[in-house]
């Protein structure tokens, strides 16, 4: 019997996870799996359980939650020499990680995903010292997702959001960053903000990296040059199709390496899958093929 490990976000989902957990638990024992449960109680609390779980040999360590609670088990997993297996149960607000794999909102499809056993190794991206499974970005708007209180999170669920990107668009101010990759500057002036994709399901935005690849090895770069605020909404409303990367305003390419430097003294803040990951300056790395993860 495969011995697999819950860490669960109890507020996850409008508490959704707290009331299923018997049925989740109940369902993985009849498929074989001796489970056991932690429950998060606060900032990088599912980092230490992931570790702890690694170290104690479980052979798969299951993530239900939001992005962030995936952000946090990926970042106790990926340093280790033998990392568990990776389920994954959505039930966050946005779970862009999970729609990018394909991995149904249904608590108990998704387990299902994790108990019929198929898997694929996927890259991740290290940032400095901390790791992403979705995407990193630098520059006003990125803030956005840490400023959203989990409280509204969990009452508003993805029109949160909304409600507080409405309340941030008057301030947005370009930042001058100098991004650059193994061999060439890619640009070195003001912009909105850079994006460091590595699935293209971003934010809600099914379509903001189009040419993403959870394997390729490769990270998805997508820069917003200095624009008006109509053009800004604009784009957003191409976004929706992927159609933006054809707008001049828009920077799109693809990499291994990524160093990105600002030019004043401010601070400019890091965002890596909606958390806090730190501040410029940077150096952003695909690691090929890092983790095993269920998937449909």
């Amino acid at each position: 019997m495969k011995r697999a490990r819950l860490i669960y976000n109890p507020s996850s989902g409008r508490e959704a996870i707290r009331r299923r957990l018997p049925d989740i638990l109940d369902f993985l024992e009849e498929a074989g799996y001796e489970t056991s449960c932690h429950a998060t109680k606060g900032k990088n609390d599912a980092t230490i359980a992931a570790e702890r779980a690694a170290a104690h040999g479980y052979d798969v360590v299951i993530a239900a939650g939001g992005d962030g609670t995936i952000y946090e088990v990926v970042n106790g997993l990926a340093e280790k020499k033998r990392r568990p297996m990776l389920g994954i149960i959505p039930c966050g607000t946005s779970n862009d990680f999970a729609r990018a794999l394909g991995i149904p909102r249904s608590l108990g499809d998704a387990c299902e995903v994790i108990t019929n056993g198929r898997t694929k190794r996927i890259d991740l991206g290290r940032v400095n010292d901390r790791y992403f499974v979705n995407i990193a970005g630098g520059g006003s708007l990125t803030e956005l997702t840490y400023e959203v209180p989990s409280k509204l999170k969990t009452m508003l669920g993805q029109l949160a959001y909304y409600v507080k990107g409405i309340e941030k668009l008057p301030s947005l101010r370009p930042t001058r960053i100098r991004l650059q990759t193994r061999d060439k500057v890619v640009i070195d002036d003001e912009i909105m903000l850079f994006l460091v994709a590595n699935s293209r399901s971003v934010g809600g935005f099914e379509w903001l990296a189009p040419n993403a690849n959870l394997s390729d090895g490769l990270l998805d770069c997508l820069v917003l040059k200095k624009t008006s605020l109509p053009d800004f909404v604009r784009l957003v409303t191409l976004a929706l199709k992927g159609d933006h990367i054809k707008d001049p305003n828009i920077l799109y390419f693809q990499t291994d390496y990524l160093k990105a430097t600002p030019h004043d003294t401010g601070t400019v803040l890091l965002n890596l899958d909606g958390e806090l990951g730190g501040q410029l300056p940077c150096e952003c790395r695909a690691l090929p093929g890092h983790l095993e993860v269920f998937v449909p």
